[in-house]
């Protein structure tokens, strides 16, 4: 038999002893940090006195809805969370499984707890608990494992990548960006409407400032009119945020390094770079060169702004990018190319994984 209980009558919500605030957290410490962000471990601190007892704690972001679990001790972030002590007779990872698998609506709140505690979630027995448990952490842990192995495939990717793209003291050419193509700028004149009904593809800011070479299957629609004049996106562009939140990620690149099978179009908050010869390169080169750490600290130094930095063009346009001979630039791409295939593949399995593992949740906790 199972009994259906609301979140608020299986839990007590915990008050920290105080909250860490932005300006304390430490990159080191003995304690660690959390907050409402995807990221579990957002800092560490070493203030004792801040610290939650030692224990299991199912964790909710008021703003975000975010739904985590972690064992041990550690103190609560700057931003909101409700931390959760489940009662006795539940287990905790079970009400976590439970909790994770039930949509909190946003009804217009800022704040989610008032409608998450009221929500109602399956008690089955404890021997069941048990076993949904058991097959659910078989999932996570495979998952947690993926992960670890994305995480460690890219560090080795960012040492070799900086280390063969080095020619310091090599004789290689230098080239400022100016002098390899002209600007080009993203939609104009558009509004909110024109985002509804699109009948041409166009590409996002996120698509740009996450994809080193441009994914094609993760684009937006946009209506356009036939007599618009606006700039087309075509196949050795390479696309540029144009602003971030910090100077750190401002001026991101992203090399078009595919053909294209129609009309693209960029949005508004990004610019282009088309390369006056693209015959002359390699263009996964580019995806590699403009994303490395020497580089990426010299285009950051090209944003100035408050609470947004914005790229100024002029500075941008004077960085310098070592451009080797069109046969060191396929050696190079060659070797790197083969460590974004790898964690691409790893990723991809980790997509499959987590939608392995959502609908054995939804099944497994599905008692109707």
């Amino acid at each position: 038999m199972v009994e259906w209980k609301t979140i608020g009558e299986l839990c007590k919500p915990i008050t920290p002893p105080k909250k860490i605030p932005t300006k304390d957290y430490l990159e080191v410490g003995q304690f660690p940090v959390i907050d409402q962000g995807q990221k579990m471990v957002i800092a560490f601190t070493n203030d004792s006195s801040s610290l939650i007892p030692d224990g299991e704690y199912v964790l909710f972001g008021d703003h975000t809805r975010y739904v985590k679990y972690y064992d041990g001790t550690f103190a609560q972030g700057a931003d909101g969370l409700k931390i959760l002590k489940v009662n006795s007779g539940i287990i905790p990872r079970f009400f976590f499984f439970a909790f994770q698998n039930t949509e909190v609506p946003t009804r217009g709140y800022s704040r989610h707890w008032s409608i998450a505690k009221s929500l109602q979630i399956p008690i089955p027995s404890l021997a069941e608990q048990n076993r949904i448990v058991s097959i659910l952490d078989t999932f996570t842990d495979s998952i947690e494992n993926l992960k670890q192995q994305i995480a460690q495939r890219r560090k080795q990717y960012e040492f070799y990548r900086d280390k063969l793209l080095d020619f310091e003291g090599k004789g290689v050419e230098l080239k400022e960006l100016s002098c390899l193509g002209e600007y080009f700028g993203g939609l104009t004149g558009k509004t909110k409407k024109d985002f509804e009904n699109g009948n041409a593809k166009f590409i996002t800011y996120m698509n740009v400032f996450s994809n080193p070479s441009l994914d094609v299957n993760t684009v937006g629609m946009v209506h356009i009119n036939g007599e618009e004049r606006q700039n087309k996106v075509q196949k050795g562009d390479i696309l540029f945020s144009g602003s971030s939140e910090t100077p750190d990620e401002a001026g991101m690149s992203c090399v078009v390094t595919d053909e294209l099978d129609g009309d693209y179009y960029m949005n508004s908050f990004c610019f282009g770079l088309r390369l006056y010869n693209p015959e002359q390169y390699n263009l996964h080169f580019f995806k590699h060169v403009l994303r490395s750490y020497s580089i990426r600290q010299a285009i950051s130094k090209t944003a100035s702004g408050v609470t947004r930095f914005n790229i100024s063009k002029a500075r941008f346009g004077k960085v310098q990018v070592p451009i080797p001979s069109l046969a060191e630039q396929n050696y190079i791409v060659s070797i790197l190319d083969t460590f974004t295939i790898s964690f691409s593949n790893l990723e991809q399995q980790l997509t499959q994984r987590q939608k392995q593992y959502e609908y054995y949740r939804n099944k497994l906790l599905t008692f109707e």
